[in-house]
């Protein structure tokens, strides 16, 4: 008998083998998924999501009114880790008014996801969400709060 077998009795799982000491698993160390960023999965659904609203916006007529002539980019899809729940990031070319189009966009979002279901290889089609995208009025604020004198004068060597 081993020093590690003393005082237990080993159970025998399936094929004979020693079944092991919990029925849970260990624990994993180190960050949770949530903390680590989006899986492989999520960015590459993620990025396939975006190729197609992208065609979508360029080449199909849309029935609203509100989305009739209008070019909107699609920068980012974020998706959920259980891939049930996708965030469209989007914008306007050249125009800031993105977010009266956010509401068509909601609309329009069933015939959206419907038409991503045929595009898609999934088993399941996420329901979409859009949001605006600030991150290029974000840098354009901080571009011109770096071009500022008195910023200027503080990043030049001495």
């Amino acid at each position: 008998m081993s020093k590690a077998s003393r005082g237990r009795t080993e159970t025998k799982g399936p094929a004979g083998r020693p079944a092991p000491a919990s029925s849970q698993a260990p624990a994993k160390r180190g960050k949770s998924r949530a903390a680590a960023g989006p899986t492989q999965r999520q960015l590459r659904v993620g990025e396939e999501i975006r190729h197609v609203l992208a065609d979508l916006f360029r080449r199909v007529e849309f029935r609203d009114p509100e989305l009739t002539g209008v070019q909107i980019t699609v920068t980012e899809v974020r998706i959920s880790p259980d891939l049930k729940q996708a965030t469209a990031f989007v914008t306007r070319l050249g125009r800031s008014d993105v977010d009266a189009v956010i509401p068509a966009l909601k609309r329009a979002s069933p015939f959206l996801r419907s038409q991503l279901s045929h595009e898609l290889r999934l088993r399941g089609v996420p329901e979409l969400h859009f949001q605006a995208d600030t991150a290029l009025d974000y840098a354009m604020e901080i571009d011109t709060l770096l071009r500022q004198p008195v910023v200027q004068r503080d990043l030049e060597p001495e």
